[in-house]
């Protein structure tokens, strides 16, 4: 499997969604189990269901997030020699040159993304434009309604 790139900070909430799994989560549903088959037939108890449910869960996501950071390459912006140029973990402002509005994007990993606190895809179009690119300098950004056009404000790490 390919590395997946992950930021400092996605590859820290991994560890300590995984950290909270194993210690917290996993124990509490270990104890339900045991409290429900304690009460009998479990043929016909809804709450041993529910728990096994839970654990299958769990354990799923603990598997899953072990993985995501096992094929993780961690990379920091701030140790990369960009010499001002947009790399990934980069927080980039934009001026859209049709409507003059500014935004501000960071670009993270896949599973990092979240553009409602300005965060990103590496593989969305608009990082894809911005990859390489300086400050100072115009990208035209292709998405499904048509083209737009963004200036490049700052660049920061």
């Amino acid at each position: 499997m390919s590395k997946v790139p992950l930021t400092v900070v996605g590859a820290e909430k991994l560890k300590d969604e995984l950290h909270r799994l194993k210690t917290i989560d996993r124990p509490r549903v270990i104890q339900a189990i045991a409290e429900a088959r304690a009460h009998g037939d479990l043929s016909e108890n809804a709450e041993y269901h529910a728990a096994k449910e839970q654990q299958s869960f769990i354990e799923g996501r603990i598997a899953e997030v072990e993985s995501k950071l096992s094929n993780a390459q961690i990379i920091d912006p701030k140790t990369v020699n960009a010499e001002g140029r947009v790399v990934f973990g980069a927080t980039v402002k934009l001026l859209d040159e049709e409507s003059g509005a500014e935004v501000t994007y960071q670009i993270v990993g896949d599973d990092e993304a979240d553009i409602a606190k300005g965060m990103v895809s590496i593989s969305s179009p608009i990082a894809r434009a911005l990859i390489g690119k300086e400050s100072g300098e115009s990208v035209e950004v292709r998405v499904p309604d048509g083209a737009r056009h963004y200036e490049i404000l700052d660049v920061s790490y």
